[in-house]
């Protein structure tokens, strides 16, 4: 069972030496990777509903520091040498998908093949109206970027005439090293559980009901010809911190989990030790599950 932290790059983590303190420490202690999150802006005033709090607001002041995802995973590659690099959740519809390509295959291509590309359509409408983003048909943009980016990683001199996209006989290098980059789609509804079985290379549902989410992906899977035991379910789950953590992972993998996450907010204070303990406690324990 792989474990992987989320919301890496906040608060002090999000520092130039907190970021590289932390991401050392995760890699001693046996972490397979670190997740980001992310927005452009941030609306002082918004109407839209933040779906992982009761107040339907986002826990942070306008004035937070939120480093742009690509930009400090590039600056961890550079400080560590085997912890994977994840977006976790990258808001693709408000990104130019050949620039982002781009982006992308630098970063794998530099870090050693350590990307994981985790995806979302995003759910606060004044960002995307700020930025000047159409928020009608963002998942019809979402899966029309994905194909994008997989053509241009895939080869030089191509072509794509889309909805939203088109371009004649073009190429970006670098290329991500081993010819792709795994791309995750992040989300808990039932439309990102079927985008994930039909273009996913993982799913990483926020919350919600598991069981129901992973059933739609097997359906959707199958419905358009792929095999979903090979899309890999990123979870959150406080269980493995608890008593037995061998269990809950093991029941974890049998509902259909490859990697477990647990909040940055852990190991704010003493963050080396607390590391150190949890990769002693629970990361070894887990890890040949």
């Amino acid at each position: 069972m792989k474990v992987g932290i989320a919301f890496a790059n906040i608060l002090n983590f999000g520092t130039p030496d907190g970021s590289i303190q932390f991401a050392q420490a995760a890699e001693n202690a046996g972490v397979e990777s670190l997740w980001t999150v992310e927005h452009v802006i941030y609306p002082s005033s918004y109407d839209s509903q933040y779906p992982y709090d009761p107040s339907g607001q986002m826990a942070m002041a306008p004035d937070t520091d939120l480093t742009d995802p690509l930009i400090w995973l590039t600056w961890l590659a550079a400080n560590t040498s085997s912890i994977r690099l994840g977006t976790g959740i990258i808001i693709l519809p408000e990104r130019n998908p050949l620039v982002l390509a781009k982006q992308v295959g630098t970063l794998d291509s530099f870090s050693g093949g350590r990307v994981e590309l985790g995806i979302g359509v995003g759910w606060l409408k004044e960002e995307f109206e700020a930025l000047g983003v159409p928020w009608e048909r963002r998942g019809a943009r979402t899966d029309e970027y994905v194909a994008v980016m997989r053509e241009l990683w895939g080869g030089n001199e191509v072509s794509f005439d889309g909805e939203f996209v088109s371009f004649d006989r073009v190429s970006s290098n670098p290329k991500p090293l081993n010819g792709s980059v795994p791309i995750t789609i992040g989300g808990h509804s039932d439309a990102a559980a079927r985008r994930a079985g039909r273009i996913g290379n993982g799913f990483f549902p926020g919350k919600g009901d598991l069981e129901h989410m992973l059933g739609l992906v097997r359906e959707s899977a199958e419905k358009h010809g792929r095999d979903a035991s090979e899309i890999e379910v990123t979870w959150g789950s406080g269980e493995i911190m608890g008593s037995d953590p061998v269990a809950a992972a093991e029941k974890l993998k049998e509902q259909g989990v490859s990697r477990v996450i647990v909040p940055s907010l852990m190991f704010l204070n003493n963050t080396e030790e607390q590391l150190a303990e949890f990769g002693e406690r629970v990361v070894s324990k887990i890890a040949d599950i």
